[in-house]
């Protein structure tokens, strides 16, 4: 099976053509090649396809992360199929439209010095914030409601930890809240998946690696949810991590960085422009107040190409 591998500002994927690649279970290979110590190694699989005859769309994507799990979009990985689409000459149209499960999203394309695309703004798409709509239980709040600056209290951290602890572990140590400064509110936005945004004063005292599961399996998110950490440098500039659900900590996460935006917004802390920096690299960022549309711009990198052999399970052949 041959294969890509992109990334943007770091979220990298495994992008597979599948007008050409026979993909039968799609959740058992994004776990295979997912694996950065005897796969090829990535935050999930992007499959590339024709779209349905109903859109208007010019490619299709479906998007696993490195668990299997299917997701409805990425914003990272949009941009590198926007790449794949365009320099592999299956449809050089700008803008250039995919269908997601999300729905159908558009992308205006630059290219480089060298002839291909480098750099892709996408349409995400407007927000979506009531809490029925992004499939969130939050207690006290209904379904029609937003939950924008929501109490999270120092209780609910310590159940959270408790809930994914090891049973001798029943006193969570919540000192790295007052060490990295964790404000006490949240906020849920979805971008076709859902976030959850909290604001602090310094993302790198976060310990994410614990606190990133503890708040994905969550009980008020039935669904699981993609948890990140924001640092306000201006109110034109954030810094951000992210634990992105079903695949743990990754470099970026475009959708997130949307989410980020909005909520900024929401909350009052930011401009409806910013910069964001994420460990892997800046995206862009615009809620637009007239169509209330939010608008990614970034990178998008071709790593190499390769062939899989399935059928020795983790034997990967790089190409140049």
């Amino acid at each position: 099976m041959r294969f890509s591998k992109m990334h943007g500002i770091g979220n990298d994927y495994i992008y597979v053509d599948v007008a050409q690649e026979k993909v039968s279970d799609p959740a058992a290979l994004a776990r295979a090649v997912s694996d950065r110590h005897i796969g090829i190694g990535g935050d999930g699989l992007i499959l590339v396809g024709a779209a349905s005859a109903r859109s208007n769309a010019h490619a299709s994507m479906r998007m696993f992360n490195a668990d299997g799990s299917e997701s409805q979009m990425c914003g990272n990985g949009i941009r590198c199929v926007t790449k794949f689409v365009v320099d592999r000459g299956i449809c050089d149209e700008n803008p250039l439209r995919i269908e997601t499960g999300r729905g159908v999203l558009e992308m205006e394309w630059w290219v480089g010095s060298d002839g291909r695309v480098c750099d892709v703004e996408v349409d995400m798409g407007a927000p979506i914030l009531s809490a029925k709509a992004i499939g969130v239980r939050w207690p006290g709040i209904n379904d029609d409601s937003q939950i924008v600056a929501c109490p999270w209290t120092d209780v609910m951290w310590r159940d959270a930890m408790i809930a994914v602890s090891s049973a001798e572990e029943t006193t969570p140590d919540l000192k790295w809240l007052k060490f990295a400064g964790v404000k006490s509110t949240a906020s849920v936005v979805s971008m076709g998946n859902p976030h959850i945004v909290f604001w602090c004063e310094d993302v790198a005292k976060v310990p994410l690696e614990s606190i990133g599961t503890a708040i994905e399996r969550h009980a008020f998110f039935p669904q699981q949810i993609n948890v990140h950490f924001v640092q306000l440098l201006s109110r034109g500039e954030l810094r951000m991590r992210t634990w992105e659900r079903g695949s743990g900590i990754t470099l970026a996460c475009g959708t997130g960085a949307s989410a980020v935006c909005v909520a900024g917004v929401l909350e009052g802390r930011s401009d409806r422009t910013v910069r964001i920096h994420l460990p892997g690299g800046e995206l862009s960022l615009r809620w637009d107040e007239t169509d209330g549309r939010v608008r990614m711009r970034g990178p998008a990198v071709h790593v190499f190409d390769g062939v899989w052999d399935e059928s020795k399970s983790s034997v990967m052949h790089a190409t140049q």
